[in-house]
């Protein structure tokens, strides 16, 4: 059998909210089978619990944000992504402020905390999502088309196809596919970071957006070339930062998937709504165990290694 995940014991990292500036401190602690992956915000007179779910979604503008109650956590995506692809699937979150710290921009600060911790199996079988006919949601029409599919397929694996009318980014690799199990998550997916344009800072910063991002978080660009001294840190690091976003935005569905996910400049917004949509449609999708590690796609039984 496939048993639930969690971590052997507590981790903690501080740092920078990617837009809002705030200094944050995160908890990761352990949770019981079947908890899932919640958020707690203690900062707050009574701390109040948002569980990670599509349905908790309220904004997807710049990031993927959950609400509970008028409460809000932001900038999700990054540490459910890690998740994802460690296999994590009982994990309480203790946050200091409204943001998740963006740290290197990147789910590699993510993954090295979780992997630092230990993961653990529990005794209670670990549930999947698979998804038994193909969803679909589209947005715009020509040159503005934008769209995301899952499609069912014994395993997980990604497909994303950027497109971006930019120097550094045409002479980058911009299409990417990705198998969980097959490939490697932490160096072929969890270092690639977060990327913008110089021309966009001084707006978002006017809209209260962009206050805690900088070189040292993210891929900059001006109207010709990469800012950052080091470069990129792959030839394909955009379009895997999408993909990094898409495993994390897709793991709020609240288990693993058994699905082929397949995108074109797809974002937050886009991936939300196919969760969405079919959540909405049951008969596309269902919950299922492994009682033999041989009957579950490759690399699924195996706990993620530790550092």
């Amino acid at each position: 059998m496939i048993f639930q995940r969690t971590l052997k014991t507590l981790t903690r990292a501080v740092g920078v909210g990617l837009h809002s500036g705030e200094r944050v401190e995160l908890t990761l602690r352990p949770a019981a089978p079947d908890t899932g992956i919640v958020f707690r915000r203690t900062d707050l007179n009574e701390p109040v619990t948002i569980p990670a779910r599509a349905t908790s979604v309220c904004d997807t503008r710049r990031a993927s944000t959950l609400a509970s109650g008028g409460v809000r956590v932001s900038t999700v995506e990054h540490l459910m992504s890690a998740c994802c692809g460690l296999g994590v699937d009982n994990l309480m979150v203790d946050i200091t402020a409204e943001e998740v710290p963006i740290l290197d921009g990147s789910a590699a600060s993510f993954v090295y905390l979780l992997q630092s911790a230990g993961i653990v199996a529990q005794a209670a079988p670990r549930r999947f999502l698979r998804v038994r006919r193909p969803v679909e949601v589209r947005q715009g029409e020509g040159r503005h088309l934008k769209w995301a599919r899952l499609e069912p397929y014994h395993g997980y694996k990604l497909s994303f196809e950027i497109e971006f009318e930019h120097p550094a980014v045409n002479a980058s690799a911009q299409q990417v596919e990705f198998e969980l199990g097959r490939d490697p998550y932490a160096r072929e997916i969890a270092r690639a970071r977060t990327f913008g344009f110089a021309r966009d800072v001084e707006a978002l910063r006017g809209q209260g957006l962009a206050l805690g991002g900088g070189l040292d978080n993210a891929i900059v660009m001006d109207d010709v070339k990469v800012l950052n001294a080091d470069g990129l840190r792959c030839a394909d690091e955009f379009a895997k930062h999408k993909i990094l976003d898409a495993m994390g935005d897709l793991y709020l569905v609240g288990q693993p998937m058994l699905a082929a996910y397949s995108a074109y400049r797809s974002g937050h917004e886009l991936n939300n709504r196919l969760l969405r949509e079919m959540l909405a449609q049951p008969d596309s999708y269902e919950l299922l165990s492994f009682e033999s590690e041989r009957s579950a796609p490759r690399g699924f039984a195996q706990l993620a290694p530790a550092w």
